[in-house]
């Protein structure tokens, strides 16, 4: 029972996300303290991550008129953070916009991310924490079908995911990147950034903030 199961699927793809997909995503939540959710229903991932201490600015909704392939600003934020509608077309645009927009993280079907479809969009994806099989439906003894994941993607990383999954971090060597923030493996002792990509994002920064 779920996402994908013998059920009526819901209008625009509507599941309030179980708190138990929370708790795994929040030690990767380091240094965010505000976030948006562009994609909210009625609340409830806002109410959960809220309860861990971080603070909602934005919180919108396509069924209550908020475009979220519209809205390129949401003003100080941390991050986005959302539960995504998973028809695949609107799915796939929403990614490359909300990666464009600010550091994201997507609650998605785990599977999808070894898809042919899901490639374009792999080497912006930095982390990808695997929770498992989720229990849509309130009040059923039943999880879903599929396994999910949040993954965590930002238009100036361009190296691809770490797998985030029991404990595999802690037997690889990770860093952070000072570009993006996301997971990467460095490949000398003194690397600082993920890609050139991030390198040049960043040394563009510091040029905007010396020069007159």
């Amino acid at each position: 029972m779920g996402k994908r199961s013998n059920f009526e699927r819901r209008e625009a793809d509507f599941y309030s996300t179980p708190r138990a997909a929370v708790f795994p995503l929040i030690p990767h939540l380091r240094g965010i303290k505000c976030f948006a959710e562009p994609c909210c229903g009625d609340g409830t991932l806002v109410r959960h991550l809220e309860g861990f201490g971080l603070r909602c600015v934005y919180a919108g909704d396509i069924r209550t008129g908020q475009d979220a392939l519209k809205i390129h600003h949401y003003g100080e934020i941390d991050a986005i953070i959302t539960n995504p509608p998973y028809t695949r077309p609107v799915m796939h645009a929403l990614i490359e916009h909300f990666a464009k927009t600010a550091p994201t993280w997507l609650l998605l079907e785990y599977d999808w991310t070894a898809t042919k479809q899901a490639q374009p969009f792999m080497r912006t994806c930095s982390n990808i924490v695997v929770i498992g099989r989720l229990k849509w439906i309130p009040g059923t003894r039943y999880s879903g079908k599929d396994n999910f994941a949040w993954c965590r993607f930002d238009a100036r990383h361009d190296s691809g995911p770490i797998l985030h999954n029991g404990e595999l971090p802690s037997t690889r060597r990770t860093r952070l990147c000072d570009g993006c923030g996301g997971s990467y493996r460095p490949h000398r002792s003194d690397s600082k950034f993920c890609s050139d990509r991030c390198r040049q994002h960043v040394h563009r920064q510091r040029l905007s903030v010396t020069q007159p």
